[in-house]
């Protein structure tokens, strides 16, 4: 699942690479995944039109034409975004593709049809959209704002984590390894956190971020259609040594999401589990 790091060096390599950059072709392969919310064919409203800017908020990358339209990515669980020389052939789950003046294509595809590519004209009008609470990097995001908004949410905490309304960006990985930094049991009930636990979840929120984005810059490249995840601490590392303490890391599942900690340094009971 992209997730803000990955989002954030996506939009770092596309935004001088097609910015200024006119679209000469568009095919739409699996209209499911493609919502043209402006009504009409989608090529009317994409063929001869100049990206202006490439930008990112929480988990939707926003490229935004000369049209005041904007195409809005939200890759979900397994959508991937390519930029490059023309594929000699197309993949069965390329969902759109979008030929380049400049000879180069950008294409959205997703092994699982979950994410979605809007053609809209107000941000709004995308699902969810309006409802994205400040981003977990954003400096205003201070940890009485952190404290303030957390409080606000009735469930556990890494529930409370991937929940965009309350903060953006953070999916099912990144909230793994804050966790884990924070020495916080995933499945704590946010209500009985302390303020101490508070602060090491907001300090984690911080640091594992923008360590995640200094590592992708220097491991993506320019392949963006290629996720990263082996530096990671414990998310994906059922049954390998915790880095801290070296017991092993534990996986649990819960409808179907993964959940990966360590029992020795974030210790802690699932109820019903």
């Amino acid at each position: 699942m992209p997730e803000l790091p990955d989002l954030a060096i996506i939009r770092e390599q596309l935004a001088p690479r097609v910015t200024g950059v006119t679209i000469a072709a568009v095919e739409v392969r699996r209209p499911l995944v493609v919502r043209n919310l402006l009504g009409g064919e989608i090529g009317q409203h994409l063929i001869g039109r100049r990206f202006i800017d490439v930008t990112r908020r929480g988990k939707f990358l926003l490229l935004s034409l000369d049209s005041n339209v904007y195409i809005v990515i939200h890759p979900m669980l397994a959508g991937r975004i390519y930029y490059g020389e023309p594929l000699p052939r197309h993949r069965i789950r390329d969902a759109l593709v979008l030929g380049l003046e400049d000879g180069h294509e950008l294409r959205y595809y997703d092994a699982k049809d979950m994410g979605k590519v809007y053609l809209a004209a107000d941000l709004p009008q995308v699902p969810t959209f309006a409802s994205l609470g400040p981003e977990a990097i954003d400096p205003a995001l201070t940890l009485p704002v952190f404290c303030q908004r957390l409080s606000q949410q009735r469930g556990e905490v890494k529930r409370a984590l991937t929940t965009q309304s309350c903060v953006a960006g953070i999916g099912n990985a990144y909230a793994d390894e804050i966790c884990w930094r924070a020495g916080v049991y995933p499945f704590r009930r946010v209500a009985s956190l302390t303020k101490d636990e508070q602060t090491r979840l907001h300090a984690a929120m911080q640091a594992v971020l923008a360590e995640a984005i200094e590592t992708l810059r220097a491991r993506m490249g320019e392949a963006i259609d290629v996720e990263v995840r082996d530096f990671l601490s414990v998310h994906g590392q059922a049954g390998q040594p915790c880095p801290r303490c070296r017991s092993a890391i534990s996986e649990v599942k819960r409808e179907q999401i993964a959940t990966h900690f360590c029992r020795a340094c974030q210790p802690g009971r699932l109820v019903g589990g």
